[in-house]
């Protein structure tokens, strides 16, 4: 290939007209914008300015050859040409001229790469290297800084302190980044109404964000809501700007101390009696049902001894004062008590623009006269619960309690008592002096006795108007003694002698320990009883009666002997039905003795009657035509019958128990043998 130079010249733009100086100056230009680099030239990077004015299209630049030029064309390809953004970048493919056909936003498109090759026009080879060169886009001051929001609302507390705001400002720029077309200054330009002051601040750490501020402070009654116009304005030539606008709505705070609606009140309770008594309204004039109105009470004065209380009703914002203490008085009374209330959030004031500070007025307060009615007070036990001590079945007579009791309204000789439980009937009351005594024995085993307790209640009543009534519950504890001796809680069990060769024994003993168990155990009756039988454990709570042999299936009856840890025994007798069992302690039953006949049987039933009388009318018919002679029944003549009776029946086994069988068991051992009986008759038949 043939050494060639490319050139290129660029050409300024000027009016949207373009001129090519003579040969001279353009080969001066060339070099100033050429670098030679063995068989290829290197080209800087063009500029070109963003959204020229025109006319288009506009030339950027122009390329020469070394060869002649009537031999060559030129071709360019690339971002503008074959790439996005297609048709802005063309080439006089004989001129060598570049052309742009339109503007150029530099913030969508800020540079262009572009390859440009000289061609044989015959043959369409390329005579050269590729070579390229790139354009790149000028700012230029076309956009202004712009903020997010056209319109910014923010909620401001009224007693917010002066200084910034929790109301953050940001814009943004897009035109090319740290130079005066995209910085700017963000200022209040106006604000209504006028006071307190507002002005911007940078927020620390940043410049691009800012901050309101203000100084003064805000009067929720005065203005509810402020309007404040902020521009944002840029460096660049010409400047432009923009604005938003920030809505400040103010929400009320305590501004305004709550007022009680009178200075004094008056209200009277019942001596002792707990209950609301009075109830006190104020006026507030901050907004309703917020913590800057609702109410906050106290008792400053006259409840020292913690009788009353004070609350807010959250509904109609009144206090409501209780007695939750009763005091007893020996008179009427009056108590004065000063109450004061405040409102949950802290008193906050605003005067002449300015805050109030360091200043907490007093709370406003009432004064309250509390009228307690003396009554008449019940009588009162020394003790409302007291405990008694004896041993169960003590003697008849035995004096339990005599109550001692004080009563500061009534005279005490005056006083009536009255025993108002005594479920057994086991005491009496002495109506005057309220003594217990006894007129039954007590038992601890008694079901009125309740965990070795048993409960009296007495009542002492006064001679008042109306009478009061004092109230004593008196505990008897009742000591436990051996008066109870063991028995078996169940006396007839079911041994399964096809399965188990034992039952179990549970005793049980009424007494508490040491009086109770454990229990030893004894069989009773004769000595080949124990040939037979045996208990094992022989003491412990319970035990299990164990056959020694197997035994022939029926009832069997077993003396035992039962002591409790004291030694007071009792007798019982056992009774155990040894048996076949189909289930658990279920014995398998005898085969029903009746059956039922189903609608099949029934039929045939009367079938068969029916042809017994068809029968019957057939030989009453033929008797009737024919003559019958009467048969004679006299046996004796006739000859000798014969009733021979069979009956025997098979010994009773050693093991046999005392009673039969009843029924719902089967006898298995010794069955009873069947017993038949024959009959013999002759007769005479009817005679023809």
């Amino acid at each position: 290939m043939m050494r060639s130079t490319f050139f290129l010249i660029l050409l300024a733009v000027v009016d949207g007209a373009a001129s090519i100086k003579n040969d001279t100056s353009n080969r001066e230009k060339r070099d100033a914008v050429l670098i030679r680099s063995k068989r290829r030239w290197v080209l800087s990077t063009i500029d070109l300015e963003e959204n020229m004015p025109g006319p288009y299209p506009s030339i950027v630049t122009q390329m020469y050859n070394d060869k002649k030029q009537e031999n060559v064309k030129f071709r360019i390809r690339g971002q503008g040409v074959t790439e996005k953004p297609f048709g802005l970048f063309s080439i006089d493919e004989n001129s060598g001229i570049v052309h742009v056909h339109r503007p150029i936003d530099r913030e969508e498109y800020h540079f262009f790469h572009l390859d440009f090759d000289v061609l044989d026009k015959k043959t369409d080879d390329l005579v050269d290297k590729t070579l390229a060169f790139d354009v790149e886009i000028k700012d230029k001051n076309d956009n202004r800084p712009e903020f997010p929001l056209s319109t910014i609302r923010v909620s401001v507390p009224e007693n917010t302190p002066e200084g910034v705001l929790q109301a953050t400002l940001q814009a943004h720029d897009n035109d090319l980044k740290d130079t005066p077309n995209s910085e700017f200054t963000m200022s209040v330009v106006k604000q209504n109404p006028a006071s307190p002051k507002f002005t911007i601040r940078d927020m620390p750490g940043t410049t691009r964000v800012k901050q309101l501020a203000f100084t003064g402070c805000f009067d929720y009654d005065k203005e509810k809501q402020y309007t404040v116009l902020v521009d944002a304005k840029d460096h660049g030539e010409p400047t432009m700007s923009s604005t938003a606008t920030v809505i400040l709505d103010i929400t009320d705070y305590n501004t305004h101390p709550p007022e009680f609606s009178s200075a004094t009140y008056n209200t009277e309770v019942m001596e002792m009696e707990l209950k609301e008594i009075l109830r006190i309204g104020i006026t507030d004039k901050d907004t309703p049902n917020t913590p800057a109105s609702r109410a906050v009470f106290s008792i400053l004065k006259g409840n020292e001894e913690l009788n009353y209380k004070i609350e807010t009703d959250p509904k109609t914002n009144e206090g409501v004062l209780t007695v939750i203490k009763g005091k007893n008085f020996e008179k009427t009374e009056i108590t004065e008590l000063e109450i004061a209330v405040e409102n949950e959030q802290k008193l906050f004031q605003c005067v002449d623009g300015k805050p109030v500070i360091g200043t907490r007025p007093k709370p406003n307060t009432a004064k309250v006269a509390v009228k307690v009615t003396d009554v008449n007070d019940p009588p009162v036990f020394k003790n409302q619960v007291e405990k008694v001590y004896r041993n169960e079945n003590g003697p008849k007579g035995d004096v339990l309690f005599v109550p001692q009791v004080q009563d500061e309204d009534s005279d005490i000789n005056k006083l009536r008592y009255e025993l108002v439980e005594d479920p057994a009937k086991w005491v009496s009351l002495d109506r005057k002096t309220g003594k217990i005594t006894t007129v039954e024995t007590m038992d601890r085993e008694s079901p009125f006795v309740k965990n070795g307790i048993y409960t009296l209640v007495v009542h002492s009543i006064d001679d008042g108007k109306p009478p009061a009534t004092g109230t004593c519950t008196v505990l008897v504890y009742l000591g436990d003694l051996n008066d109870n001796a063991p028995y078996l809680i169940s006396k007839n069990m079911v041994m399964c002698g096809n399965k188990v060769d034992r039952v179990d024994v549970t005793p049980r003993d009424l007494d508490s320990p040491p009086f109770a168990n454990p229990f030893s155990f004894f069989l009773g009756g004769e000595e080949k009883l124990k040939s037979l039988w045996k208990l094992d454990p022989t003491t412990g709570t319970n035990t299990s009666l164990i056959s020694l042999t197997s035994l022939p299936y029926g009832n069997y009856s077993i003396p035992l002997k039962i002591q409790d840890q004291q030694g007071l025994q009792s007798e019982d007798v056992l009774q155990v039905v040894v048996c076949e069992c189909t289930r658990i302690n279920t014995c398998r039953g005898r085969l029903p003795f009746s059956s039922r006949l189903g609608p099949a049987a029934i039929g045939l039933l009367f079938a068969g009657l029916l042809l017994m009388a068809f029968l019957l009318f057939c030989f009453y018919c033929d008797c009737k035509s024919m003559s019958c002679q009467h048969i004679p029944l006299n046996l004796q003549d006739e000859g000798i019958q014969t009733l021979s009776k069979y009956n025997e029946e098979g010994g009773r086994s050693i093991y046999k128990p005392e009673f039969p069988i009843t029924d719902g068991y089967r006898k298995v051992e010794n069955g009873m043998q069947g017993s038949s009986a024959g009959v013999s008759v002759k007769s005479r038949e009817c005679a023809d």
